[in-house]
Formats: C-alpha cells, sequence, structure tokens
C-alpha cells in the first residue's frame, strides 16, 4: 500500500514538470509571422492576398497596405496566392531567435494568353438558310442500329468481321456432328434438296449473285 501511494505521489509530482517542460518547448516554436506582400516589378502593395499555412485550414489576408500577420510555428510552409501573380511558398526557418519574424514577400505577374478571337460579321438571311441546310446532323444511336440491323449491312459486316470464339466452336463442332452423322455413307446431295433450291431463287431474286462494282 506505501509503495502503491508512493508511486502515485511520484506521478503527481512528475506530471507538472513534464507538462511545463513541453509548454516550453511549444512556447519556443510559436512564431509572429508579419510582413508586406508587393509587386516585385513595382513595389506595389499588394491587397487581399490569401497567406495559408500549408496543410492547415488556417490563414489571413493583406490588407489595403499589403500587411499581414499570422500565428505560425518554426518550419511551417506559408503559402502566398492571389489572381495573377504566380505563388509563393516560404518556409519558416527552424533557427529564429525569439518569436517574431517579418518577411518582405514580392510577387511575380503570371501572364495568361488567351486564344485568339475571330469576330466575324454577321451572315445574311441566304447564308444561314445554305449553311443550315448544308449542316449534317450525325445520327442518333436508335439510326445507327437501324442501320447496322440492315440485311445488306449485316451481310457485309458477316463476310468482313471474323468469328469469335463461340462462333468458331459452334461451327467445328457443327461440321463435326456433320460428319459422323453421315459416317460409312455419302453425304446427300444439295441438288435434289428443294428447300436449297427455295433459297437460290430467293436469292436469286434478291440480286444477291449480281456482280457489286
Amino acid at each position: 500500500m506505501k509503495l502503491f501511494l508512493r508511486y502515485i505521489l511520484f506521478i503527481a509530482l512528475f506530471i507538472p514538470v513534464a507538462a511545463k517542460a513541453q509548454f516550453e518547448t511549444f512556447k519556443d516554436s510559436v512564431v509572429q509571422l508579419y510582413g508586406v506582400v508587393m509587386t516585385a516589378d513595382s513595389l506595389q502593395a499588394l491587397q487581399s492576398v490569401s497567406v495559408m499555412v500549408k496543410g492547415q485550414n488556417r490563414g489571413t489576408v493583406t490588407n489595403s497596405q499589403g500587411v499581414f500577420s499570422i500565428v505560425v510555428l518554426k518550419g511551417d510552409a506559408i503559402e502566398f496566392t492571389s489572381v495573377g501573380f504566380k505563388p509563393k511558398l516560404v518556409i519558416v526557418p527552424n533557427n529564429i531567435e525569439g518569436n517574431q519574424y517579418s518577411i518582405l514577400q514580392l510577387m511575380v505577374t503570371d501572364t495568361v494568353f488567351l486564344a485568339a478571337t475571330i469576330i466575324k460579321s454577321r451572315p445574311t438571311r441566304e447564308q444561314f438558310e445554305r449553311d443550315f441546310l448544308n449542316t449534317k446532323v450525325p445520327d442518333d444511336n436508335l439510326e445507327i442500329a437501324r442501320q447496322n440491323n440492315d440485311e445488306s449491312r449485316r451481310k457485309l459486316l458477316m463476310s468482313s468481321l471474323p468469328r469469335d470464339g463461340k462462333e468458331a466452336a459452334n461451327s467445328y463442332l457443327s461440321k463435326q456432328s456433320s460428319k459422323y452423322s453421315y459416317a460409312g455413307q455419302a453425304p446427300p446431295q444439295n441438288i435434289f434438296n428443294p428447300f436449297a433450291w427455295a433459297d437460290f431463287i430467293k436469292s436469286w431474286k434478291r440480286g444477291d449473285f449480281k456482280k457489286k462494282n
């Protein structure tokens, strides 16, 4: 019991000392950062420049004279951003003596080249009608599906597109089945098949055998 009380007393005495040491360390790392933000070419004060601590959701903006002030820690990365100027990143040094640090930050103009705009005169009624009638409207998905389902288009696709694995396997199995069905005998000739003659006549009427350019 006495040992336990001594342990509790030791912790109670040690905690304030450790907390005070941590506070002194934290206090030494806190820096009051202040300064002025100006343009690099004309040394004009820049107002409403965003001064943010990178990686943290806190910051400030410069006033009408370009002055700012913010509390940071040694080693923090400070980012300066403003519309029309290139962003700047400043690292607060770790070897600062004291708890104050001032800077003069210059911002360089960010040149943006816009694409050239060509202004033309308003077209006449005849020009508008001509261009409107000659404008090709792309086919929608329904029209594309209808064209792909056309009989001539399907035949063209069947003759040009290679078979996939399933179609090739079915064709091979069908040929093997027909071969085994007539094993040991002569297979029937389609010249005596009335259904084959009916398909031939239909193909002839459709013009499938005509020479195509």
